[in-house]
């Protein structure tokens, strides 16, 4: 049995459970499997005290260091985030915070690979900690973690350094993977690893009696993600904006709360488009089988889980042209538009006129299983150590 330490400094916990949910499901499906044992280090991201008293730290603050998270074994170590460093500091800290817990978890679990779930700073972290003891090192590529930190000036040279001293790299794309090509790292000790979809959740049903359930009449359009500029919810507004009867649905939290509600209003459809805040994982089944349309206005995504879940739903998408967009979108699942209002308004008035059939769109989802990404992991896995 080969032992793996998930190294993700993005996982949920009781403060925010919808943190890096796909790494949970993914690690839970590698843990389900006999030829794999697995811990998770989960490191929780402070700023140095006094900051760190801040009240809106005092949840993370309240977080165990050690505890049984959904059948998983997490260990939560805190480290420093300097403000104002713009990330330059990141993987020193998580080294000094990894160091001596590593080194304790050891003795009982003497892992024989670091899988790093998230590019920066686990990528460079994870390298560190791999020469320390000996055992080879997966980083994972995602999304932001390349086209944010893998561009940025202050960190874009860790990021490609970590990526060329990896026993191996994971893109959750074809497109992620030329992206880090791109960076300048070696395409052939990169795969392509597919996320996965959990269809006993996420099936079409009546969308009928879904909408009926929350309150709903009359078409519905549903944008999930952080409120986060890179999201494009204010496309997706606009895009709601220029077509009357039609509903709009935004799940979501974050600090574009206020202008996103601003634009709204400003709009005159505050009637008919609101800001669901934060839902809960296990409630996005229900709001994607009621969905007519998915859609999704990002400027730059790897394959998001939100695209496999809207398709395993049943609900067709509305994307823009960005990472695996071409890789998800089969006939009949959707459409792939510009990123700007009136495509997105093009593209979806067409799905509401001539919605194609929920079995259709849920074929495209066929492909992304946790099985699947949990049997390719394995082999991945096996075959770096093997090669050390």
């Amino acid at each position: 049995m080969l032992r793996v330490l998930t190294l993700s400094t993005l996982f949920p916990d009781t403060s925010r459970p919808n943190f890096g949910i796909f790494v949970e499901q993914q690690t839970r499906g590698i843990a389900a499997r006999s030829d794999l044992d697995v811990r998770v280090v989960a490191p929780v991201g402070l700023p140095p005290f006094p900051l760190s008293l801040h009240p809106r730290y005092r949840a993370l603050r309240a977080l165990p260091r050690h505890e049984q998270w959904r059948g998983l074994d997490v260990f939560r170590p805190r480290f420093v985030n300097i403000p104002g460093t713009s990330g330059r500091l990141h993987p020193a800290m998580l080294v000094r915070a990894l160091r001596p817990l590593l080194r304790n978890i050891r003795r009982d679990f003497p892992f024989d690979l670091i899988a790093a779930e998230f590019f920066y700073p686990d990528g460079p972290a994870a390298i560190a900690m791999g020469r320390e003891f000996g055992v080879p090192v997966s980083i994972k590529a995602r999304g932001a973690d390349i086209h944010h930190w893998g561009t940025a000036p202050a960190t874009r040279d860790k990021v490609l350094a970590a990526g060329r001293a990896a026993s191996g790299c994971l893109a959750v794309s074809n497109a992620m993977r030329d992206d880090m090509i791109a960076l300048g790292m070696d395409g052939d000790r990169i795969e392509r690893s597919l996320t996965g979809v959990d269809p006993a959740r996420f099936h079409p049903r009546d969308r009928t009696e879904a909408k009926a359930a929350l309150g709903i009449s009359g078409p519905l359009v549903l944008s999930t993600g952080a409120l986060i500029e890179r999201k494009g919810h204010d496309i997706v507004i606009d895009a709601v904006a220029r077509l009357p009867g039609v509903a709009l649905r935004i799940a979501g939290e974050g600090p574009a709360r206020a202008q996103l509600q601003a634009r709204i209003d400003a709009l005159g459809i505050a009637d008919r488009a609101q800001l669901l805040g934060s839902v809960a994982h296990d409630a996005m089944p229900q709001w994607l089988a009621a969905a007519d349309v998915m859609a999704l206005a990002s400027a730059s995504e790897g394959l998001a889980n939100a695209w496999v879940e809207a398709l395993a739903s049943g609900t067709p998408i509305v994307i823009p042209d960005i990472g695996g967009a071409r890789e998800v979108m089969r006939e009949g699942a959707g459409r792939i538009v510009a990123r700007n209002a009136d495509a997105f308004a093009a593209g979806i008035a067409a799905l509401l006129a001539d919605p194609p059939s929920a079995q259709a769109v849920r074929a495209a989802a066929a492909p992304f299983t946790w099985e699947a990404n949990a049997a390719h992991l394995s082999d991945f896995y096996h075959r770096l150590v093997a090669a050390r």
